[in-house]
């Protein structure tokens, strides 16, 4: 089913509306496939056609929700009449509400490639078994290789509502990941490594695998450091982890309830002034891409931190009425889930200061990240206190020395952003939709041995 037939379909669902109440429906259907080999052998094969719809009913301020995982018509009464019932149990809200058009055109681009339908599932295993075959070729140092793995998506989506909104949409994307394994005497030392894009000739196998083998290898002999100041290092794959932290605490949902550490602080200066980041959706390399948001809304460009200033937060619908503003039209949703306000399209813009080799060559004592341990557990969104384990290389007079690892860093997302020291000119498009350059945070405090 194209995306015009799903919205075809949702409006079809829309013009059974009572005139007491409104009604939005959001609809999906999508090819996937994953692929996951361990020694050279599938170790499983997934091919799934999903399908899924949403509706939301609000009538006198009372908004039910209900989802089913097909489009069978029998399915689609059910579900609307189950979507009624449950808004006659809810409790009234003054803010409760469909998007409403904003006059914001939608940005025309094209996230479909053919090349992910046209590849066949022969071609998907073999290119997980090739990863696989590169790591363990890369380094004779390479004990093994705990899953490699391929993975690919076709979907398309549509929403429509009684306000008016008519919203369809699709994209395809591919990745692959892979995660190698050093041997270090009696201990493992592992490195993780993935790429995405479009379509599957897109993704760079051979940088995977040197990415994945130069982390597991650069661990092994890894020591506890002793306690000190360091600065830190991070690629744009740790920086776009640390951002996204930044940036989830920027959401209209967290600011309302006072449970962010920039709530207060529009306006102010709340990082270094070489920093702009953004939420950024109309730009087509990324992943994160799309045409409209989860509501409906053309996707748009919302600045963030501009030169270090806070200039805003990411709103949807209901928490913009919340906050007296308008929809930033930044509603994420799955289908079969209600809108909330989020990133799609995190990005940051490149400094000054060259690549990542540029940067290790500028640091005279600090740690280049390999990765970071404890993120969900040792980050506080509400505080922005920052308490997270680390394994990476020791810096020392611009070149990288020991391997560490048993140590934390402690400080607050607040102090990191405004101790950005430099910002890289070396911007990647990730699998994860960011767009982020390698940069460097002055005087992190690192605990390890007294």
């Amino acid at each position: 089913m194209s995306a015009e037939d799903l919205l075809a379909l949702a409006e079809r669902v829309v013009a059974q509306a009572n005139s007491d109440e409104q009604i939005e429906v959001a609809v999906s259907q999508g090819l996937s496939t994953t692929v996951r080999v361990h020694d050279g052998e599938i170790e499983s094969f997934t091919s799934a056609q999903t399908q899924g719809i949403g509706i939301r009913v609000i009538s006198d301020g009372r908004q039910g929700f209900a989802s089913a995982g097909t489009l069978a018509e029998s399915v689609l009464k059910q579900t609307l009449a189950d979507a009624r019932d449950n808004a006659s149990f809810a409790e009234p809200d003054p803010h409760a509400g469909l998007a409403e058009p904003d006059g914001v055109d939608p940005v025309e681009i094209d996230l479909w490639s053919e090349g992910v339908l046209r590849t066949t599932n022969e071609q998907k295993i073999v290119m997980a078994q090739d990863l696989e075959r590169m790591v363990r070729e890369c380094d004779p140092r390479i004990s093994g290789v705990r899953i490699s793995s391929y993975g690919d998506s076709a979907a398309s989506f549509a929403l429509a509502s009684t306000a008016g909104i008519r919203a369809a949409s699709r994209a395809t994307s591919a990745g692959v990941g892979v995660q190698a394994l050093a041997a270090d005497g009696d201990q493992t030392q592992t490195g993780y490594s993935g790429d995405g894009a479009r379509e599957p000739k897109e993704l760079d196998l051979d940088g995977v695998a040197k990415r994945a083998v130069g982390q597991a290898v650069g661990m092994i002999g890894a020591t506890k450091p002793k306690t000190r100041k360091v600065d830190l290092v991070l690629d744009q794959r740790m920086a776009a982890t640390v951002f996204g932290l930044i940036a989830s605490t920027l959401t209209g949902d967290r600011v309302n309830k006072g449970r962010s550490p920039f709530a207060d602080r529009r306006g102010e200066t709340v990082a270094a002034p070489v920093l702009t980041l953004s939420d950024n959706p109309i730009d087509a390399r990324s992943l994160g891409a799309d045409t409209h948001d989860g509501e409906g809304l053309a996707c748009r460009t919302n600045q963030l931190i501009q030169g270090g200033r806070l200039e805003g937060f990411l709103y949807d619908a209901y928490n913009g009425r919340r906050a007296g503003l308008a929809s930033t039209g930044s509603a994420v949703r799955g289908t079969r889930g209600l809108p909330s306000p989020g990133v799609q399209a995190l990005a940051v813009e490149p400094g000054p200061d060259g690549n990542l080799e540029d940067l290790i060559a500028g640091v005279e004592a600090g740690v280049l990240v390999f990765s970071l341990a404890g993120l969900h557990s040792g980050v506080n969104p509400v505080s922005g206190d920052f308490s997270v384990g680390l394994e990476g290389r020791v810096i020392r007079g611009g070149q990288l020395s020991e391997p560490i690892s048993e140590c934390t860093l402690g400080s607050s997302l607040q102090r990191m952003l405004l101790d950005i020291k430099m910002l890289g000119s070396d911007r990647l498009f990730l699998p994860s939709g960011s767009s982020v350059p390698s940069l460097v945070i002055a005087e992190v405090m690192m605990s390890g041995e007294s």
